[in-house]
């Protein structure tokens, strides 16, 4: 069933562009980019692929699961977006915060007449033989690249060291979430990106198919567009909308902004708990702590 779905996605996009000479299978024109993604509210790629700000990712380093899921997971309906998040992914540097724009890649289990199409329009189109490098060799500075191989070990490894190594000197990408397999686990282990895998192979990637490049796909439980914001830490992976990042990191600020003022209100040791903490019951301290939110705020916005 899974399978199928993605299928159908795949050739829903592919059966929508205007002329196969001109485009290729697994990627979308940019006029469908901007229709797929509608809702962002930033700048795009030349691919039409949303491009949040660099000021705005760097402000999300701060941003933990938690206080993204009160804006996309918390309050019943969840705004659409109940399901950004997935985890029980093994991690290179559990302490070390990824973040970046999503680059999504989908591989499906390899089928010799889909495998002969794809390879055809690429061809077609110049791009030559698609394969792992071929997207790798696309990556833009700050980007994540994400990708689903359906949880495959065996030959499901989308990079060993030196591709690896290329993605975090030469792209200068965020890091890399994989719904499947690296190889060279001890070198990679030793280098500084973050990297999110189900597995550890000795093997390369082989008997798969590239079926999609920056389309929607499924990692885990989520659904994962490119362009999103990924943001992952030790518990797991959101990807954040692009038209609700702003959101999510305007109302983290607050929220440590509270915990600040919060704090140093506790170190003068005047104050029993519950006159602070979770709201000042004084009308003077209310008005101290919403003084000093908006002057913190306006600070930050600064930036």
């Amino acid at each position: 069933m899974r399978n199928s779905r993605l299928i159908v996605s795949v050739f829903a996009a592919a059966l929508l562009l205007p002329a196969l000479a001109q485009a290729q299978l697994f990627r979308m024109t940019p006029q469908q980019m901007i229709e797929l993604t509608s809702k962002n509210p930033f700048e795009r790629f030349s691919d039409g692929r949303p491009k949040i700000p660099d000021a705005l990712i760097e402000r999300a380093r701060g941003v933990s699961p938690e206080e993204i899921f009160g804006v996309l997971g918390a309050s019943g309906g969840r705004g659409g977006f109940r399901n950004q998040y997935a985890d029980g992914f093994l991690m290179t540097h559990p302490n070390k915060k990824l973040i970046g724009r999503a680059f999504t890649v989908q591989f499906m289990p390899q089928r010799q007449d889909l495998e002969d199409v794809v390879q055809a329009h690429s061809q077609a189109a110049g791009t030559g033989r698609l394969y792992n490098q071929t997207v790798i060799d696309m990556l833009q500075p700050g980007d994540v690249l994400v990708v689903d191989l359906f949880g495959k070990g065996e030959d499901g490894t989308i990079v060993g060291d030196n591709l690896f190594y290329y993605i975090m000197k030469v792209a200068k990408a965020g890091g890399i979430v994989v719904d499947g397999s690296v190889r060279d686990l001890d070198e990679i282990s030793g280098m500084d990106m973050p990297l999110y895998y189900r597995h550890g192979h000795p093997s390369y990637l082989t008997n798969v198919t590239l079926t999609g490049v920056n389309v929607p796909i499924r990692i885990g439980n989520a659904t994962v567009m490119p362009g999103d914001l990924v943001v992952g830490d030790a518990e797991g992976l959101y990807f954040v909308p692009p038209q609700m990042v702003q959101q999510v990191i305007e109302s983290a600020d607050k929220i440590h902004i509270h915990d600040e003022w919060t704090r140093k209100k506790f170190d003068e040791g005047k104050y029993k708990s519950t006159e602070i903490y979770s709201t000042p019951k004084d009308p003077a301290l209310k008005k101290e702590y919403d003084d000093y939110l908006a002057k913190r705020l306006a600070e930050l916005n600064k930036k």
